[in-house]
């Protein structure tokens, strides 16, 4: 096997141990008491506390969408749902934000998201979800502060920035939409330079500019742009790019990251996402490069870079493709994950995923490990974090669960005959629920688990922060608060204990 200069390098000392499964313990479960908090879509750490934003009723909304509609499901999975959208606006959606004191070993809600007008006269949660933090001092700050972004139902007046120097106390410092706009989601915020960046992710789906956007597609942007605040606190943004950096095929700014004297920026992308960079120094709009285009040459099956974080002096990009790894509307998929690594001079390397022929050469896995860790079911590389000199990445997997509900005998003959010889039972039991894995080299990785903590029900790992007193991991978990269980010919809905998000937290 050849060796690539990064083993090249001199013998580093050995890193710390790192976590393993027996290093956790769950510090919170059932949603905070409340098994419609779907997901832990945000955390961070702030004043010495870990702060985390819930979306809720995750399963409720998308049993509307097609996509779901169209699977061969004997029934729904988890208690039964409102029908139409009428009955989606009926239920409690106001998201909320709960603060861990981890020397107190309590959570204290901050906030709940009040009821405001919505677009039909009728009260509506303000907002569904908190879906980014960032601790960030702007020009008007005395000391950094905690902002939040959000999630709005369609009804509601939209997206919004929101801000803490307390973690108690949370003001609305934006337009509705951000600037405005008819935004609905914002699921990046990302400090650099001293300034604040986001870029927009959702619309109502109206037309805005040369965006056509369809009605329900969370994930794609009218308004692909990165945007920046010197002063989010006053509510002043301005677009730093050009729409999509000009190509009309990204359909999203998905991710944001610095690393080094650039900002890197992740597309959702239908042909391969993209990579760009720039200094963001000058006038706006900034000078932007490409830096990886079509996924990486491996085109559709790498439709979103998802995750970024910077290890080892490289950027580490996670890889998806939406709906959990099969875009049903745009025939993509279904595929599993991969990593890149790309380094400060552009160079990139292949760690985890399909080998191929490149422009830059053959790239192999350096890991040689296949796409989701050689787990076919994992859909997404969702978010990594750096703890104690060792890389931590966090899975996505629904897929194996679903298969609990799927009516085979509408399968086609080849898939069928292959669930039904492993057995669907075995196939959630040994690989169901997200998957964690470490490694210290960025090449070599180990598992710290790989069958969601205990419950095919944790879908995923939806957040890993770092902090002096271990790493917090959320999940992403909608079957509660009742599951569907076959009993005989017939289904039922149970309660479900392990129905919700959880956190957890890993200490040596």
């Amino acid at each position: 096997m050849t060796i690539t200069e990064a083993r090249k390098r001199p013998f580093d000392p050995a890193p710390k141990p790192g976590l393993r499964f027996e290093n956790f313990r769950q510090i919170c479960e059932s949603g905070f008491g409340d098994a419609h908090n779907s997901y832990a879509h945000s955390m961070t750490w702030f004043k010495n506390r870990l702060y985390v934003g819930t979306t809720r009723s995750n399963f409720c909304m998308i049993q509307l969408q097609k996509f779901f509609k169209d699977l061969n499901l004997a029934v729904w999975p988890i208690v039964e749902g409102p029908t139409d959208v009428e009955g989606l606006y009926k239920l409690d959606r106001r998201s909320q934000i709960w603060r861990y004191d981890p020397l107190e070993n309590s959570w204290q809600e901050v906030l709940r998201s009040p009821l405001v007008m919505g677009t039909t006269g009728e009260e509506v949660a303000r907002e569904m979800g908190y879906r980014a933090m960032a601790v960030f001092q702007g020009e008007s700050d005395v000391e950094p502060a905690l902002y939040v972004a959000t999630t709005a139902p369609s009804r509601a007046p939209g997206s919004l920035i929101l801000r803490s120097e307390d973690g108690e106390n949370f003001s609305v410092v934006s337009k509705p939409g951000i600037l405005g706009l008819p935004i609905t989601t914002t699921r990046v915020l990302v400090p650099f330079k001293g300034r604040l960046f986001t870029s927009p992710t959702g619309t109502r789906g109206q037309v805005v500019g040369r965006f056509n956007v369809a009605v329900g597609q969370c994930n794609v942007s009218g308004v692909p742009v990165v945007y920046e605040s010197r002063d989010p606190a006053k509510g002043e943004w301005r677009a730093v790019s050009s729409p999509g950096f000009g190509d009309p095929d990204n359909e999203g700014v998905f991710m944001l990251c610095p690393f080094g004297e650039q900002l890197y920026a992740g597309t959702f992308n239908n042909k391969g996402f993209q990579i760009w960079r720039s200094d963001c120094e000058g006038e706006p709009p900034y000078q932007w490069t490409k830096v990886i285009d079509q996924g990486a040459y491996r085109g559709s099956l790498n439709q979103i870079a998802i995750s970024l974080m910077v290890f080892n002096n490289a950027l580490y990009i996670g890889t998806a493709i939406q709906n959990g790894g099969f875009d049903y509307k745009n025939r993509i998929g279904p595929a599993a994950p991969e990593v890149i690594r790309i380094f400060p001079d552009g160079s990139w390397d292949l760690i985890i995923g399909t080998a191929r022929d490149t422009p830059d050469g053959k790239k192999k896995p350096l890991s040689g490990l296949r796409p989701g860790f050689n787990n076919s079911f994992n859909g997404y590389f969702w978010c990594m974090e750096v703890h104690d000199q060792w890389l931590y990445l966090g899975t996505s997997n629904i897929s194996s669960v679903i298969l609990s509900w799927l009516l085979l005998d509408r399968f086609p003959d080849r898939s069928r005959r292959l669930f039904e010889q492993v057995g669907v039972d075995n196939i959630v039991k040994n690989q169901g629920g997200f998957e964690l894995w470490r490694t210290s080299d960025g090449e070599n990785w180990l598992p710290v688990h790989r069958n969601g903590f205990g419950t095919p029900y944790n879908i995923g790992i939806r957040n890993l922060v770092s902090t002096p007193y271990g790493l917090f991991v959320g999940t992403a978990n909608p079957f509660g608060p009742r599951v569907a269980v076959q009993q005989g010919d017939r289904w039922v809905y149970s309660d479900n204990p392990r129905g919700s998000l959880e956190i957890w937290l890993g200490s040596t």
